[in-house]
């Protein structure tokens, strides 16, 4: 069985990491660089850095701050964020990134999908999904959670997958910074109808909501942001538990 990956995320905007709920209401969380460092020196198995305000301003992914945090990080790093090309990704990659993620120009443009993982590598390619529930079923959202596509998340998620992407993260709005844990209806009938690897994203609030999301929503990594950035839990607190509770995980 392979090794659940913890990954902390950090939610970047105007260069400053930042932590809200739902969303909104972003507090400020720390400089990206140094957070980065802390969390590679921690243990994390991997690190996503989202510049969550570069698609709503349309503009492109601060190079020059992930080339700075490339270089205090020795484990996997994964970048998102106003990425619309090739080019940008080739750029991303350049500058330290060893993964995309791309999300709204998934949806303006599915060929991007097919093509960066030809050109790349489907391992390069994360599609995030910011899925939220209306009435019964689940929405995907664009520009940072701020449109409501219309596209029904299952229907999308089987779609990328045969598109070429190499993994998804799975945001649930709902849930995000609520520290509530996982939306597992979500995330478990997302997992049953993929082959490729999910991450859960949004509502980590104890220890518990960790193993809930390997075991009851059968993800393959578990992203949070919160209870690591404010010192609620450690990355080590996290594999420890999750190994006493017969869940494989890297110390």
């Amino acid at each position: 069985m392979l090794k659940t990956r913890i990954i902390p995320c950090l939610d970047v905007k105007e260069g400053r990491v930042v932590k809200g709920i739902n969303f909104v209401d972003l507090i400020d969380a720390g400089d990206p660089a140094e957070q980065a460092s802390f969390y590679s020196n921690s243990g994390a198995d991997e690190i996503c850095f989202l510049d969550i305000g570069a698609s709503v301003e349309n503009r492109k992914t601060m190079i020059d701050v992930v080339a700075k945090t490339a270089e205090k990080v020795f484990i996997p790093m994964t970048v998102g964020g106003g990425i619309n090309s090739n080019n940008d990704i080739r750029n991303l990659l350049k500058a330290g990134a060893d993964k995309v993620s791309i999300n709204t120009a998934a949806i303006l443009n599915e060929n991007l999908v097919i093509n960066s993982s030809q050109r790349f590598g489907s391992q390069c390619i994360v599609v995030a999904v910011d899925a939220k529930k209306n009435d019964s079923d689940w929405y995907v959202y664009s520009h940072g959670g701020t449109k409501n596509t219309g596209i029904k998340v299952f229907h999308w998620v089987e779609k990328l997958e045969k598109l070429g992407a190499g993994e998804i993260l799975l945001t649930s709005m709902d849930r995000d910074g609520t520290k509530n844990g996982f939306d597992i209806e979500l995330l478990k009938k997302t997992t049953s109808l993929l082959k490729i690897p999910v991450i859960a994203s949004g509502g980590v609030g104890k220890l518990e909501h960790f193993e809930d999301g390997v075991k009851k929503g059968g993800a393959s990594g578990l992203l949070a942001a919160s209870v690591f950035h404010f010192a609620k839990l450690s990355v080590k607190d996290v594999k420890k538990f999750l190994i006493k509770n017969g869940i494989p995980a890297r110390l």
